[in-house]
């Protein structure tokens, strides 16, 4: 995905919201008309049957008439293609758009190539109903057949070309790196090095936990409200802004330097869900703490680690060449001796082998130990009750 930003006008704004609006009707309209299917009813309307409801609507409703039947009939199509890819197992149950949240329209085919450069850095893009808008060359245009006009929640647009970029070549050195993400230092590889994910500056994140007081103070549906939620989106959107950035530079420089990565084999979905609550027996109709606060920090931190989209991202660099490892007993096992038992793990921090001497960093320790390992090794794991067995001289 090559995406660009867009500077629309005012009035190309109000315009390319109303695009907005419109896909995103036609989307939750096409969404209820399939949630209401049941055993006994008979299939849903497909897109054929949709489109020619549109062409009636659109005769009837003015201001459905004022917008681009391209834009509304390439919202069904999606939407046929959700439902399809949901149902190939591929991708996840479609839902509901919200204003504000999800804002966007795609356009494909002969206007998806209108796109003329003004100059070395501006070009324009010829969106239907609304005129040629600008946007930032920041790098050469892709030769695309569709691309995606979006809105973020801070309020900037970006027009997004749907094209696969090459992969980018193995060096041929045969060289192999073990990736360990963490918390405290976001990925440490086993070459020793230690990287760390941009985040919010501390007087960002002071600023940040004084408009959530402040957001909690305002009343429902209040202006001021509203510019609380719009400050705090910015923040957010800076943040997710750098985390893309060290994601995107990160699995470049890992494609470009190793033959091989091994990451370890994470459920990050399942691992950053909500505690389950604890009923308690004695007291029927209360629960017993679930540490929810200290899984809400947990959750917080390796989502801000660009856990997933490193992974993701070095995949699709790297195609064929990122190894995912089983991570059973890493974090106890040594990567020189491969002795596995938990008191090498001597803190978070620090790992000292018992029976080779092995001292390194937590982190760094696992990362090699990938980086040795195949995908189909599992460490051997010592019972504490044993004694490591040393080598005896005769």
């Amino acid at each position: 995905m090559s995406r660009f930003r867009m500077y629309p006008t005012p009035s190309q704004q109000a315009a390319l919201l109303e695009q907005c609006g419109h896909a995103r009707y036609l989307w939750n309209l096409a969404l209820e008309q399939w949630s209401m299917w049941t055993r006994d009813k008979g299939a849903t309307p497909g897109y054929l049957e949709q489109a020619r409801q549109l062409t009636e609507a659109r005769a009837m409703f003015g201001w459905l008439r004022a917008g681009s039947q391209t834009v509304q009939q390439q919202a069904l199509r999606d939407f046929d293609q959700a439902v399809k890819n949901f149902y190939a197992g591929t991708h996840r149950r479609p839902t509901w758009r919200r204003a504000g949240l999800h804002e966007g329209f795609r356009i494909v085919g002969s206007q998806a190539s209108r796109i003329v450069r003004l100059n070395r850095k501006w070009a324009a893009a010829n969106v239907p109903k609304v005129g040629w808008v600008r946007f930032r060359l920041s790098r050469a245009v892709p030769d695309a057949k569709s691309y995606r006009v979006t809105r973020d929640r801070v309020g900037r647009w970006h027009l997004a070309f749907a094209v696969i970029p090459p992969p980018i070549p193995a060096p041929g050195t045969g060289e192999v790196v073990g990736v360990d993400r963490g918390i405290t230092v976001s990925a440490a590889l086993s070459t020793g090095e230690l990287l760390s994910c941009p985040g919010l500056s501390a007087r960002e994140r002071e600023r940040l936990k004084h408009l959530q007081r402040r957001l909690a103070r305002c009343r429902r549906g209040s202006n001021r409200r509203r510019r609380v939620k719009a400050a705090i989106a910015k923040l957010s959107a800076r943040a997710g802004d750098r985390r893309k950035d060290w994601v995107e530079k990160t699995s470049t420089d890992l494609a470009r330097r190793f033959d091989v990565i091994r990451v370890e084999d994470l459920r990050i979905a399942q691992m950053t869900r909500r505690p389950r609550p604890k009923p308690d027996p004695d007291r029927p109709g209360r629960y017993l703490p679930n540490r929810r606060r200290a899984k809400a920090g947990l959750n917080r931190g390796i989502l801000a680690n660009g856990w997933g989209a490193l992974v993701t991202c070095s995949e699709h660099k790297a195609a064929g060449r990122v190894e995912k490892v089983n991570p059973a007993y890493t974090s106890q096992t040594c990567s020189v001796c491969r002795h596995c038992v938990p008191e090498n793990r001597e803190s978070q921090a620090v790992f000292r082998c018992v029976a080779c001497g092995h001292q390194a960093n937590a982190d760094v320790n696992i990362a090699a130990g990938r980086a040795v390992s195949a995908r189909r090794e599992t460490p051997v794991r010592v019972s504490p009750k044993r004694e490591p067995q040393h080598a005896t001289s005769t």
